[in-house]
């Protein structure tokens, strides 16, 4: 069994990770913002195309990749934020690119889905818990943004659609992540009507973990990410692993794997502080 892992992609390095201000911008890029805060240990990447409800196009998708690439090799961050500008979280595919890709050939198409298909992995497999806040209305492949983050709020006004099926075409690069989320059941009825649902459907049927109201939305994302501060960074990596790699391997397999990360986690730096400083009723280091 291969274990999921960050891929290794042949890019060159943006400056992403680099000596910035508290809240400041990280490199540059056209669609999409990048920004540091709590001193460096949660990065916030936002969506930036309010004007077309934030869908993904081509240099979207690539923007993402090269910000989700750059974040992986942080391991000062606790989490990563995914939210989008605007009053919507992401309307999916970009209506003009879905236009171009008319005229493709099938290999193109082809091509063009991988682009979209390595995105989803990058995010559902980097290193440290992705957290959306889904802002707003989520469509077609912004379900499948949703769906890659290990902690999902959304606002109680958000609406949900696996859209596809309106337009001819079906969620099939989503559907694996998705299918991990809401399970065969709800996956044969809303992909095939393409039904718009609700934010408490969408925590109903496991897509998102909590709900809050669109003046709170804020306030909840910042609970979870200061649960996740006062947590070993390392000992975050480790556990989101044990949750994406343990449901998919035998037993054997699993008794090793859990076995051996528990004990090089209890030798390991994060281990040892965690115990003494337990003993000495004082804070770990991580959370100084």
């Amino acid at each position: 069994m291969r274990c999921e892992t960050s891929p290794s992609v042949n890019m060159q390095q943006s400056g992403v990770v680099r000596d910035l201000e508290r809240q400041g911008d990280m490199a540059t890029y056209t669609y999409i913002r990048v920004a540091y805060s709590f001193e460096r240990k949660i990065a916030t990447v936002t969506l930036q195309r309010p004007e077309v409800h934030n869908a993904m196009n081509a240099q979207v998708i690539e923007e993402l990749i090269r910000a989700f690439l750059e974040l992986s090799s942080d391991e000062r961050l606790h989490a990563v934020v995914l939210t989008g500008d605007g009053p919507s979280f992401s309307a999916g595919g970009d209506v003009n690119a879905m236009r171009g890709a008319a005229n493709f050939t099938k290999e193109q198409n082809v091509n063009d889905a991988l682009h979209l298909a390595d995105l989803l992995h990058i995010i559902n497999t980097l290193p440290c818990p992705v957290v959306a806040r889904v802002n707003g209305t989520a469509m077609g492949g912004g379900v499948g943004l949703v769906a890659v983050c290990d902690i999902a709020i959304a606002a109680e006004s958000a609406r949900f659609a696996f859209s596809e099926v309106k337009l001819g075409i079906a969620p099939a690069v989503i559907s694996p992540y998705v299918l991990r989320k809401i399970g065969e059941s709800h996956a044969r009825l809303l992909f095939v009507t393409g039904e718009r649902f609700s934010a408490a459907r969408a925590h109903e049927i496991g897509l998102v973990h909590s709900v809050a109201a669109q003046e709170q939305l804020d306030e909840v994302v910042q609970k979870v990410l200061k649960e996740l501060l006062t947590s070993a960074p390392q000992a975050i990596r480790a556990c989101k692993a044990l949750a994406l790699n343990v449901p998919q391997m035998e037993r054997e397999e699993a008794r090793i794997y859990t076995a051996q990360t528990l004990a090089h986690l209890r030798v390991g730096d994060e281990g040892q502080e965690g115990l003494q400083a337990f003993l000495e009723k004082r804070k770990p280091h991580w959370m100084a």
